[in-house]
């Protein structure tokens, strides 16, 4: 295990701005490289709601220096693949594929955020392809009844918004307003490439600096507004679904408060596999579900923190009522030692079992340079793990689960 926690990361800022973060795993023969954009979907003004995961979309349309249908072609023919995705605060690009590929997946990924040509033809057609992916996500319940908890736990700020947003807006993306989104968030110091696997570090900066030898657009500022004011809310929507689903939550702490590493051990005790105390206590002892579970949602500055169940209508008050009794054991009492060492153990295992895959790896690199600016070595997080103590669980506990705090979203079966 020792190997895996103390891996060969470094780090290097180009003279641009742009940081690479390598972590070299000789064991492997496979290398992950991702291009991760510092900008999400809070990064957008209310007109621009999905913009930059439409530009995730398009960038893949092509480039200067090849067409869309030869870019995924370009690892999948080596037996690699090359994806995309973006959350509340990131864009990646990535690719995965045999350690010879490294210089084609890099160059790929780069050629992708450097170089898109954005096909006004093209824009057109992906506007139809995003909107019946929203259509999607509104005809999975688990999915809608999320962001109907979003926007109630971040009213009118852009994170309790859909990353994806809305029919409305994406129709009315012209490509003057994708080239202008990119201009303003990607530049080089907005730009992180991660790579892990089989990779030497001077040889990924190396090729870097060839690749973005003239990518040299002007720094924008770039500052984020903070998340707004939360007050909590109790809403019900309808769908002609057949199970009712509930989500309870609240406003949680960001990536920066010391106290999320406490939330994540909770988290684990409350919700966080088969042997939590909601599913003991409510779908073993009761069977009212098939899905119960918590979660953490982390940015930056905020977060938050809720328990989803999907159930039977005739059974969302007696759930309510069910998981607030958890929530209130947690922040009326501490934690047995065994539980608390349970759930410490389970969290530090799905570390390192993660650890395993260079995907991960890369995918860990990009987000804690993005959110922290340096590098996080695991032996730190998993010491801030050991050092929890119930004291601390049922303090953070009695903070975040009083009552008058609590937000409670159902999506409910039409009459």
């Amino acid at each position: 295990m020792s190997d895996l926690l103390t891996p060969a990361v470094e780090r290097t800022e180009l003279p641009s701005g742009v940081r690479v973060l390598t972590e070299t795993v000789p064991s492997v023969g496979s290398v992950a490289v991702g291009a991760w954009v510092d900008a999400g979907s809070r990064d957008e003004t209310e007109p621009e709601a999905g913009i930059t995961h439409f530009i995730e979309h398009m960038v893949f349309k092509g480039t200067q220096r090849r067409r869309g249908y030869l870019i995924n072609q370009r690892m999948e023919s080596v037996g690699g693949y090359l994806n995309a995705f973006t959350t509340k605060e990131h864009t990646c690009f990535y690719a995965r594929g045999l350690s010879e590929h490294l210089g084609r997946a890099l160059e790929t990924v780069l050629d992708l955020v450097t170089q898109p040509t954005l096909p006004a033809k093209e824009i057109e057609k992906e506007k139809d392809v995003v909107v019946e992916e929203i259509k999607m996500y509104e005809d999975a319940p688990e999915d809608h009844v999320f962001d109907l908890y979003e926007a109630a736990v971040y009213p009118g700020d852009p994170l309790g918004r859909p990353i994806i947003g809305t029919p409305e807006s994406v129709r009315s993306f012209t490509r003057e307003d994708l080239e202008r989104y990119i201009g303003r968030h990607y530049v080089p110091d907005r730009l992180v490439v991660s790579v892990a696997g089989a990779v030497r570090h001077t040889e990924v900066v190396r090729r870097v600096e060839a690749l973005l030898a003239g990518f040299d657009r002007a720094r924008q500022p770039a500052e984020r507004r903070p998340a707004g004011d939360y007050a909590p809310a109790d809403l019900e929507a309808t769908r002609p679904i057949q199970q009712a689903h509930l989500v309870m939550g609240t406003r949680a702490f960001g990536a920066l408060d010391p106290r999320r590493t406490t939330l994540s051990v909770l988290n684990t005790i409350l919700g966080g596999g088969m042997s939590s105390r909601l599913n003991q206590n409510i779908r073993e002892k009761y069977g009212w579900c098939y899905s119960v579970y918590s979660f953490v949602n982390v940015q930056q500055d905020s977060g938050d923190f809720g328990v989803y169940i999907g159930t039977d209508a005739s059974r969302i008050e007696r759930s309510k009522v069910l998981i607030g009794r958890e929530l209130l054991k947690l922040a009326e009492a501490p934690v047995s030692a065994r539980m608390l060492a349970s759930a410490k153990h389970q969290l530090k295992g799905s570390i390192v079992l993660g650890l395993e895959s260079t995907s991960n790896r890369m995918q860990r690199l990009g987000r804690v340079e993005l959110t922290y600016g340096e590098v996080v070595p695991v032996e730190a997080v998993v010491a801030e793990i050991d050092a929890v103590t119930a004291d601390d669980v049922r303090a953070v506990a009695e903070e975040l689960f009083a009552p008058e705090r609590m937000s409670t979203v159902a999506l409910l079966p039409a009459a």
